[in-house]
């Protein structure tokens, strides 16, 4: 097994570890509660240590306010891990999808295989789900966390 091979497999157990973690809006915290960036930002500490940058507040709606423009968590995505093709997705890449075409891409996973992610939604613990017919056509933007940090 690769290096890169085994920085993969371990951030899918990393990930697969915050599974049962329920939903808190803005937190990041295993086993008390995350929202979908806050399971990212999990991983991250977990793979790097401290966070690269602090992140503001948001609403749950923040997406779909009116004169939302850009795309901010891309570019946060962008600012620290390797933007990859959509198409490439493997064990251990982020994943953001954008529910509407003409919003910001505001939900993000970690796949776990080719098939499958974790995430964490509203009303409901971690989890691992298929990534659905659904999920691939709204799938906005897919990252690699950078093997050297």
């Amino acid at each position: 097994m690769s290096q890169a091979d085994d920085f993969s497999a371990r951030i899918v157990a990393l990930a697969r570890g915050w599974i049962g973690t329920p939903y808190r809006h803005q937190a990041s915290c295993r086993g008390i509660g995350c929202d979908c960036l806050g399971l990212v930002r999990g991983v991250w500490r977990e793979l790097y240590g401290d966070e690269p940058e602090a992140v503001p507040a948001y609403s749950a709606g923040w997406a779909e306010t009116p004169a939302r423009t850009g795309e901010p968590l891309a570019a946060a995505a962008r600012r620290h891990l390797q933007e990859i093709d959509t198409r490439s997705l493997a064990p251990g890449d982020v994943v953001l999808f954008r529910w509407r075409s003409h919003l910001p891409a505001k939900h993000v996973g970690i796949t776990v295989s080719d098939t499958c992610m974790v995430h964490a939604q509203e009303g409901a613990a971690v989890c691992e789900v298929a990534l659905t017919s659904w999920c691939r056509r709204h799938q906005a933007y897919a990252f690699r966390f950078p093997l050297n940090r």
